[in-house]
């Protein structure tokens, strides 16, 4: 076997707490993972919807029909997806952080483990109305929810009754589930990637609101004019939304990873100057 293959793996099973986890990107190389057509074919990043649901706005990234699907046209998805990581290096490269939203059942596991790994904010479950629009209130219960949960582990709700101590675990758990990809965001993100435009349209009529870029997969059957960077993709298959995410990821810690190393050599070079 070739040893420069990148192998797109179906995902390591861990156990935690009793419950079998997928960890999507176990297996991944992501020093040798690159972009090609080859690999999005493989991975059925081309197959869009029946042509009956094509939306005729995503007809210039629509190669033609096979037994009644619309065929992505891949060389188009490629092109569009560099122009993407494009903007996601500029993106982190100004220290901005990206909100990742996939709530879509196939997505939201994959969507949540790519976020994690690229230490960014996500939204899993369902979006809350107003987590743009209405940011200052958002950012008090995500505050309530930090500052809950410090408490908790310090055991400063010792001097509660038990019973209000369970009251008080519940309402945390039940916040945790809402906005806890959430809680760490400070501020509005410098840009939005959306998983699936159809299921998190509200996502991405907020960001259009308070002027965030919106990065998005969009399948045959999806109306991409409020997308800024928008890669033509099947956004319903786990092998191709995993692999697109993982370039995604690639992208973010690479760019850090640069980053990280440009630091060093500046504070090295500003050491050696005060010498």
């Amino acid at each position: 076997m070739d040893e420069n293959k990148v192998l797109v793996p179906a995902g390591t099973k861990k156990e935690k707490a009793g419950k079998e986890i997928v960890d999507y990107f176990s297996g991944f190389d992501f020093t040798k993972l690159e972009i090609s057509t080859e690999e999005m074919f493989k991975n059925g990043v081309h197959f869009g919807h029946h042509k009956s649901r094509k939306n005729p706005k995503m007809d210039e990234f629509i190669f033609g029909v096979k037994n009644g699907i619309s065929i992505l046209d891949l060389q188009k998805t490629e092109q569009k997806l560099k122009e993407a990581l494009g903007f996601i290096e500029k993106i982190v490269n100004d220290g901005q952080k990206i909100l990742f939203v996939g709530t879509k059942k196939q997505a939201k596991k994959i969507v949540e483990e790519a976020a994690k790994r690229c230490e960014m904010p996500y939204v899993s479950e369902r979006w809350l109305g107003g987590t743009f629009t209405n940011y200052p209130v958002i950012f008090k219960r995500a505050r309530y929810l930090r500052e809950g949960q410090e408490k908790m582990e310090k055991g400063e709700y010792g001097k509660y009754t038990k019973f209000e101590q369970m009251k008080i675990v519940e309402e945390l758990e039940r916040l945790e589930v809402k906005m806890g990809g959430i809680k760490y965001m400070e501020k509005l993100p410098g840009a939005i990637f959306v998983a699936s435009v159809i299921e998190d349209n509200l996502a991405i009529k907020e960001a259009k609101i308070k002027h965030i870029p919106v990065i998005a997969f969009a399948d045959s059957n999806v109306d991409p004019r409020d997308v800024d960077y928008i890669i033509p993709s099947n956004e319903d298959a786990v092998s191709s939304l995993r692999l697109l995410m993982a370039y995604i990821i690639k992208t973010v810690l690479m760019t850090k990873q640069k980053m990280l190393i440009e630091k060093v050599a500046m504070d090295k070079a500003t050491v050696e100057v005060k010498k």
